[in-house]
């Protein structure tokens, strides 16, 4: 994996019990030049204890993950569990990403991901750092990165939705986001890469305009990218389908009216298949209305 550890998922993955075997039984080791029973042994460096092993990706899948988070001169990449670097690396080097980093608990990942960092010329557009990914802020990633367990994807979930920019792409290696459905799919062999577009919230009340004119109300529910509700037009309430949120993008269809546009903040500039121009003032905030979970 690219790799990020910690200590309560080890049941996880058989691979993890031996490594955290291994690493206990280092530890109990009698050090050169001291017996069992002497008092000045020097005293064993603190284990790290990692709930994902470190299984490199191969670079294939790599450059299919980088492909399918469109990966381009614009970006900025974080790798959550970035191990010896090389999806960081290749993002700089293979995709012209204006710069990427890493995070990864174990420091002699970090010290290797930064040797191949330099080897590979991409040092001054990289960086690497030891330490645990839930307290990563990771809000500046275009393209955030994901090797790790199913668990620790639903544990990260809520937070990428709240802490990215709509239309930032999140892509993870094997493991999906539950009920947060992905935008893209592609199997590897015997595995599947799932890509998302982290979608704006568009939840809540609002004012609906024809070409200038008052039209109704709609009121929005949403669920991850998914929304629906109810358009009240004239007194009459009618439902809204085919509702779907594409990073800062949204569509969806009233009665006839085929509705396509932007999301700014609480503005949305709409328009028709016929032409006509819409437009919608949203006057409860998300935090006002009761949503659908995320």
């Amino acid at each position: 994996m690219t790799g990020h550890r910690r200590t309560f998922h080890l049941f996880h993955m058989p691979l993890a019990f031996a490594l955290a075997a291994t690493i206990t039984a280092c530890s109990d080791r009698t050090p050169a030049g001291a017996t069992s029973g002497s008092t000045s042994a020097v005293p064993p460096e603190p284990e790290i204890r990692l709930d994902v092993p470190f299984v490199p990706t191969p670079y294939e899948i790599v450059a299919s993950m980088l492909e399918m988070g469109e990966v381009g001169p614009e970006d900025h990449l974080i790798d959550l569990g970035s191990g010896d670097g090389r999806i960081v690396i290749a993002a700089v080097r293979d995709r012209g990403a204006r710069s990427a980093e890493g995070i990864d608990l174990d420091p002699q990942r970090v010290a290797e991901a930064q040797e191949n960092a330099l080897a590979a010329g991409v040092a001054d557009r990289t960086s690497f750092e030891q330490g645990d990914l839930f307290d990563k802020d990771f809000s500046a990633a275009t393209v955030l990165t994901l090797y790790l367990t199913q668990d620790i994807n639903l544990r990260l979930r809520q937070r990428i939705l709240e802490t990215l920019a709509p239309g930032s792409r999140v892509v993870s290696h094997v493991f999906d986001m539950g009920a947060w459905v992905p935008d893209r799919q592609a199997p590897m062999g015997s595995v599947n890469i799932y890509a998302w577009t982290v979608p704006t919230r568009v939840e809540g009340h609002w004012e609906l305009t024809q070409e200038g004119e008052a039209f109704g109300t709609l009121e929005f529910e949403q669920s991850f990218q998914m929304i629906g509700g109810t358009a009240t037009v004239d007194g009459n309430e009618i439902a809204v389908f085919r509702g779907r949120v594409d990073g800062s993008r949204v569509s969806f269809q009233i009665a006839e009216h085929v509705l396509v546009g932007d999301v700014v903040g609480d503005r949305m500039t709409l328009s028709a298949e016929d032409g006509a121009n819409w437009q919608a003032l949203r006057t409860s905030s998300p935090s006002e209305t009761p949503t659908t979970p995320r």
